[in-house]
């Protein structure tokens, strides 16, 4: 299992923006086959990171997903409308595999 981290940088201004294309993605994503933790926008410190979080089984797997996503209506829309309210500066992915596991079961008081 991979864990896919998007990182934003957005126009500050236009944060509003960036929720409403949070919300569309929260429903577009499950359907193309991700498991999607969450987007994230600021709220104290910096006000132009925002992050978008999802679990995709492999590289592969996130391909055919990709693929789902851009072919969606959806999909489609929710890109469309990043590109014309233009919100999004910056966009950088990183895969990340988990590397704690298994995670301690102690109860600490």
């Amino acid at each position: 299992m991979l864990t896919c981290i998007i990182r934003y940088q957005i126009d500050p201004t236009k944060r509003a923006a960036f929720e409403t294309y949070a919300r569309r993605w929260g429903e577009a994503i499950p359907k193309a086959g991700a498991d999607l933790v969450g987007y994230f926008a600021p709220h104290e410190g910096s006000s132009t990171l925002a992050y978008g979080i999802y679990h995709i089984e492999s590289l592969a797997a996130y391909e055919a997903y990709r693929a789902r996503l851009a072919a969606s209506p959806e999909g489609r829309a929710n890109y469309d409308f990043a590109q014309a309210e233009k919100f999004i500066l910056r966009e950088d992915r990183t895969f990340l595999k988990l590397a704690s596991a298994p995670h301690s079961t102690l109860v600490r008081p």
